[in-house]
């Protein structure tokens, strides 16, 4: 199966180290505006399966050109990319996965191409990140364990192994990224009512083993797509996991107004953005550098079977692959988009339209192939006596 990659940042280059380690992928194309971006990547992974591609994806003529050459294209370009390439993937009739993207509906406007791609007989998978993307998978997983689904409770983080003060955090992901998710509202279920709370707020105390006591809260974007996918739920939340002290720090800079991207001041007659500050002076201070991170998450899906309460829940703690020098974030971002990718090469997942991951990937198949790549998830005892009442 040929498969081809858009995008030769990290998480491109991690789907490529993947694909080319697996034996039923026999050729594999990593494209980038700049060739020998691309290239150096291609060097430095030595795979004789890995070809580089010059592609403007901004050109729908260029970009079609390129994916008709393979059977699935792992979108790993920034989400603003990610509508043009799922509408060039059915015009090209050529399956597609991406990293998902909530802010400005995104994710919303791929689902929407549902029709058009089953029409083509082609399959498209959003949100095939860690959160979207791994959380969804198993709360699929494990609602279809259950006759009746309740609950979905999510947890995911990720932290440095050793904190430092100020913010005993570095960003695994761009800082932009984490302002976006900490003040924009977060999508929950209480009740049986759809609603949006205040991020960084609700926060509670969380235990991992080797890591604890941590925080957790609320975030925007968590909940993705499976709000819409189980509309019954009476309970439906995503927190993030950080250690503790850190959405206390982080509330009180969002109410200075100093993460707000709609707001200026005046400074010796010159606009600014507190904002753009803000990012220049936290970059050094957050940054990752060479530090060990690891990746928290829990997934808990509660409900009934056979008239009784019983509760499902799923674990993982993965770590930096110092080997490769690959964070913890990468390892489970990029190795879930090309576990997925080569599910629909490979004809495990049969299914054609848009799908969120929930709907469409086999969540035991993805355990399985997860933990060969040394990311391990656990299911916890799922057994009645380890309900938990919401």
């Amino acid at each position: 199966m040929k498969i081809g990659i858009l995008g030769s940042g990290l998480m491109g280059k991690e789907a490529a180290r993947d694909l080319a380690s697996s034996e039923d992928v026999t050729a594999i194309g990593l494209a980038d505006i700049d060739i020998k971006i691309a290239q150096h990547v291609v060097n430095q992974l030595h795979s004789s399966k890995l070809t580089a591609y010059q592609v403007n994806a901004k050109d729908k003529q260029e970009l079609g050109h390129y994916m008709r050459q393979f059977d699935v294209i792992i979108n790993a370009l920034f989400y603003s990319f990610n509508e043009i390439v799922a509408e060039t993937a059915i015009e090209v009739g050529v399956n597609s996965v991406d990293l998902g993207g909530h802010i400005g509906h995104v994710t919303d406007k791929v689902l929407k191409l549902k029709e058009d791609a089953k029409a083509v007989g082609v399959t498209l998978i959003p949100d095939l990140g860690v959160a979207p993307g791994m959380i969804n998978i198993l709360s699929g997983y494990g609602a279809n364990k259950l006759d009746g689904l309740g609950s979905i409770k999510l947890y995911v983080g990720g932290i440095p192994v050793n904190p430092e003060p100020p913010f005993e955090y570095n960003h695994v992901f761009s800082m932009e990224g984490v302002f976006d998710h900490y003040t924009d509202p977060a999508l929950i279920i209480r009740n049986g009512v759809k609603q949006e709370i205040e991020s960084l707020t609700e926060v509670e105390r969380i235990h991992f083993e080797k890591f604890g006591p941590l925080e957790a809260f609320h975030t925007s974007g968590g909940t993705s797509t499976l709000s819409i996918s189980y509309p019954h739920l009476k309970t439906l939340e995503y927190k993030t996991i950080r250690y503790p002290g850190h959405a206390e720090k982080f509330k009180l800079l969002v109410d200075l107004n100093l993460t707000r991207m709609d707001y200026s001041v005046d400074i010796n007659g010159q606009e600014v953005n507190p904002r753009d500050v803000l990012l220049k002076v936290l970059d050094p201070i957050v940054d990752l550098g060479d530090k060990d991170d690891v990746v928290l998450l829990r997934v808990q899906v509660s409900g009934t079977k056979n008239a009784q309460p019983e509760t499902h829940v799923f674990e993982m703690t993965t770590y930096k692959d110092r080997k490769h020098n690959v964070t913890a974030m990468a390892r489970a971002t990029a190795n879930t988009i090309s576990v997925v990718a080569q599910m629909i090469a490979n004809g495990t997942i049969t299914k054609r339209g848009v799908y969120p991951p929930e709907q469409i990937v086999p969540g035991d198949l993805y355990i399985k192939e997860m933990a060969k790549r040394g990311v391990n998830i656990h299911e916890l005892n799922s057994a009645k006596k380890t309900h938990v009442t919401n």
